[in-house]
Protein backbone atom coordinates (compact mmCIF):
# COMPACT_ATOMS: atom_id res chain seq x y z
CA UNK A 1 0.00 0.00 0.00
CA UNK A 2 1.51 3.72 -0.85
CA UNK A 3 0.94 6.43 1.13
CA UNK A 4 -0.96 9.69 -0.06
CA UNK A 5 1.55 12.44 0.19
CA UNK A 6 -1.24 15.07 0.63
CA UNK A 7 -2.20 13.38 4.40
CA UNK A 8 0.49 14.71 6.74
CA UNK A 9 2.15 12.62 9.06
CA UNK A 10 0.76 12.53 12.21
CA UNK A 11 1.79 14.22 15.24
CA UNK A 12 0.72 13.83 18.82
CA UNK A 13 -0.42 16.98 19.31
CA UNK A 14 -2.62 16.15 15.72
CA UNK A 15 -4.06 12.60 16.83
CA UNK A 16 -4.73 14.46 20.59
CA UNK A 17 -7.08 17.40 18.41
CA UNK A 18 -8.44 14.70 16.17
CA UNK A 19 -9.58 12.55 19.03
CA UNK A 20 -11.46 14.85 21.00
CA UNK A 21 -13.45 15.92 17.65
CA UNK A 22 -17.22 15.90 17.37
CA UNK A 23 -16.58 14.63 13.71
CA UNK A 24 -14.55 12.01 14.72
CA UNK A 25 -17.12 10.89 17.95
CA UNK A 26 -19.46 7.68 17.10
CA UNK A 27 -21.93 8.65 18.87
CA UNK A 28 -23.99 11.98 17.31
CA UNK A 29 -23.98 13.44 20.83
CA UNK A 30 -22.17 17.08 20.37
CA UNK A 31 -20.04 16.69 23.49
CA UNK A 32 -19.93 21.02 23.68
CA UNK A 33 -23.30 20.95 24.48
CA UNK A 34 -22.32 18.73 28.10
CA UNK A 35 -19.89 17.97 30.42
CA UNK A 36 -17.58 15.32 30.75
CA UNK A 37 -17.33 13.25 34.07
CA UNK A 38 -14.69 11.45 32.94
CA UNK A 39 -12.61 10.17 29.84
CA UNK A 40 -9.82 7.60 29.16
CA UNK A 41 -7.55 7.80 26.06
CA UNK A 42 -5.20 5.27 24.66
CA UNK A 43 -2.06 6.02 22.43
CA UNK A 44 -0.34 3.96 20.07
CA UNK A 45 2.74 4.93 18.41
CA UNK A 46 6.11 6.42 19.05
CA UNK A 47 5.63 9.25 21.52
CA UNK A 48 6.51 9.97 24.62
CA UNK A 49 4.16 9.82 28.15
CA UNK A 50 5.55 13.53 28.46
CA UNK A 51 3.94 14.68 25.39
CA UNK A 52 0.92 12.85 25.89
CA UNK A 53 0.46 14.06 28.99
CA UNK A 54 1.28 17.69 28.30
CA UNK A 55 -1.44 17.62 25.44
CA UNK A 56 -4.06 15.71 27.16
CA UNK A 57 -3.38 18.98 30.04
CA UNK A 58 -3.61 21.46 27.65
CA UNK A 59 -7.23 20.01 26.02
CA UNK A 60 -8.30 20.18 29.65
CA UNK A 61 -6.90 23.52 30.18
CA UNK A 62 -8.25 25.02 27.21
CA UNK A 63 -11.49 23.25 27.23
CA UNK A 64 -11.42 23.47 31.37
CA UNK A 65 -15.65 24.62 30.77
CA UNK A 66 -16.68 21.09 29.22
CA UNK A 67 -14.88 19.28 32.31
CA UNK A 68 -16.55 18.95 35.67
CA UNK A 69 -14.51 20.34 38.49
CA UNK A 70 -15.79 17.95 41.08
CA UNK A 71 -14.27 14.50 39.85
CA UNK A 72 -10.42 15.13 40.49
CA UNK A 73 -8.04 13.56 38.09
CA UNK A 74 -11.00 12.26 35.46
CA UNK A 75 -8.96 12.50 32.32
CA UNK A 76 -6.57 9.22 32.15
CA UNK A 77 -4.41 8.10 29.16
CA UNK A 78 -2.19 5.58 28.92
CA UNK A 79 0.48 4.45 25.92
CA UNK A 80 1.68 1.74 23.63
CA UNK A 81 4.78 1.93 21.85
CA UNK A 82 3.36 -0.52 19.09
CA UNK A 83 1.37 1.32 16.37
CA UNK A 84 -1.51 0.17 14.94
CA UNK A 85 -0.58 -1.93 11.40
CA UNK A 86 -0.42 0.89 8.14
CA UNK A 87 -0.09 3.68 10.58
CA UNK A 88 2.34 5.84 12.62
CA UNK A 89 0.77 6.65 15.53
CA UNK A 90 -3.48 6.55 16.69
CA UNK A 91 -5.41 7.67 19.43
CA UNK A 92 -8.87 5.71 20.34
CA UNK A 93 -11.14 7.80 23.78
CA UNK A 94 -13.88 6.93 25.53
CA UNK A 95 -15.42 9.77 27.70
CA UNK A 96 -18.66 9.73 29.87
CA UNK A 97 -20.53 12.79 29.34
CA UNK A 98 -23.78 14.19 29.42
CA UNK A 99 -24.14 15.62 25.93
CA UNK A 100 -25.07 12.03 25.60
CA UNK A 101 -28.81 12.32 26.78
CA UNK A 102 -29.43 14.46 23.46
CA UNK A 103 -29.02 11.16 21.52
CA UNK A 104 -31.22 9.06 24.18
CA UNK A 105 -33.73 12.21 23.50
CA UNK A 106 -33.89 12.02 20.18
CA UNK A 107 -34.29 7.79 20.22
CA UNK A 108 -36.98 8.03 22.75
CA UNK A 109 -38.80 10.72 20.53
CA UNK A 110 -38.14 8.34 17.67
CA UNK A 111 -39.40 5.36 19.17
CA UNK A 112 -42.48 7.10 20.47
CA UNK A 113 -43.58 8.26 17.16
CA UNK A 114 -42.99 5.01 15.71
CA UNK A 115 -44.98 3.28 18.77
CA UNK A 116 -47.96 5.07 18.01
CA UNK A 117 -48.38 4.47 14.67
CA UNK A 118 -47.57 0.63 15.55
CA UNK A 119 -44.53 0.80 13.27
CA UNK A 120 -43.14 -3.01 13.84
CA UNK A 121 -45.11 -3.83 16.98
CA UNK A 122 -46.56 -7.25 15.02
CA UNK A 123 -42.66 -8.41 15.11
CA UNK A 124 -42.86 -8.27 18.78
CA UNK A 125 -46.18 -9.46 19.91
CA UNK A 126 -45.84 -12.19 17.35
CA UNK A 127 -43.07 -13.66 19.73
CA UNK A 128 -45.01 -13.50 22.30
CA UNK A 129 -44.56 -9.72 24.07
CA UNK A 130 -47.68 -7.58 24.98
CA UNK A 131 -47.93 -4.11 23.84
CA UNK A 132 -47.67 -2.99 27.35
CA UNK A 133 -43.80 -4.35 27.96
CA UNK A 134 -42.84 -1.89 25.42
CA UNK A 135 -44.74 0.98 27.01
CA UNK A 136 -42.83 0.59 30.17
Amino acid sequence: SSRDPSIPFPDCPGVTQQMWDSKNMMCAADPRHGRYLTASAMFRGKMSTKEVDEQMINVQNKNSSYFVEWIPNNVKSSVCDIPPRGLSMASTFIGNSTSIQEMFRRVSEQFTAMFRRKAFLHWYTGEGMDEMELRA
